[in-house]
């Protein structure tokens, strides 16, 4: 049975970090007093659902969780300070911080420290997260106790609602572009200027004119698409922005 220790205070454990090509110890304390504290904790770095969703989803998210009074982001997984390392600079998650807990002290403290035997795993931790205000944890999320590696709860959307169920989250804005293309320079410049945050799909990385044509019906450039939405060209995209502001005024 996993162990929801709402109500309790965090582990006191001491974590070992690599910063700058130096070991550092830091304190439980060091992170969780006097703050407000998302963790969220899973399977493994570079495992599959951990690196497609958890944890870019937080990263996306962490301005909306701050916005809610979130002082900072913690990912905790029973893996070693080097992993967790390479790990975060191939997520490019900047706005989480990575905390290895390698000999699974904090996991296991926490009652979610489980056998993963099976895929050679040995022991990590279950998948959850947790709201946990200066030390003392206010609420946790615990993945179902179910085989295999369920992902309902503990994700960043959930804890967001939590904390405010009316929160503004970002965006989704995905621009098809083309190298040189001055519309494209245009609507990125309108989008930048706005502080509105964008992927950018350029013609030739993996995607074709067939591709953009296909996605939107045409096939001039950019096309823009926000929450799944089909905008348009840039000038579109303009007029969008424009009953955006009208609508925030």
């Amino acid at each position: 049975m996993l162990d929801n220790r709402e109500g309790k205070q965090v582990p006191k454990v001491n974590f070992k970090l690599r910063r700058d090509g130096q070991w550092q110890e830091v304190s439980s304390d060091e992170l969780f007093a006097g703050k407000t504290v998302v963790v969220f904790s899973l399977p493994g770095a570079f495992t599959p659902t951990c690196s497609s969703a958890h944890v870019p989803r937080y990263n996306e998210l962490a301005g909306a969780l701050r916005e809610n009074g979130v002082d900072d982001i913690l990912c905790v997984s029973v893996n070693d300070a080097f992993v967790m390392n390479e790990w975060a600079k191939d997520q490019q998650a900047g706005n989480i911080t990575f905390i290895p807990d390698g000999n699974g002290d904090f996991t296991r403290e926490m009652g979610m420290l489980v056998d993963k035997q099976d895929l050679g795993f040995g022991a990590r931790s279950w998948r959850y997260s947790m709201l946990v205000r200066d030390g003392k944890i206010e609420k946790m999320f615990i993945e179902p106790d179910v085989p295999g590696d369920p992902y309902e709860v503990s994700d960043a959307d959930t804890m967001l609602a939590y904390l405010n169920p009316q929160a503004r989250k970002p965006l989704d804005i995905v621009l098809f572009t083309r190298e040189g293309c001055d519309y494209c320079a245009r609507a990125k410049r309108m989008l930048r200027d706005r502080g509105m945050d964008f992927e950018e799909i350029r013609l030739g990385d993996a995607v074709s004119l067939r591709g953009v044509r296909a996605a939107s019906g045409k096939d001039t450039l950019p096309q823009v698409f926000v929450d799944g939405q089909h905008i348009g060209d840039s000038e579109a995209l303009e007029s969008w922005l424009k009953a955006r502001d009208t609508q925030a005024a």
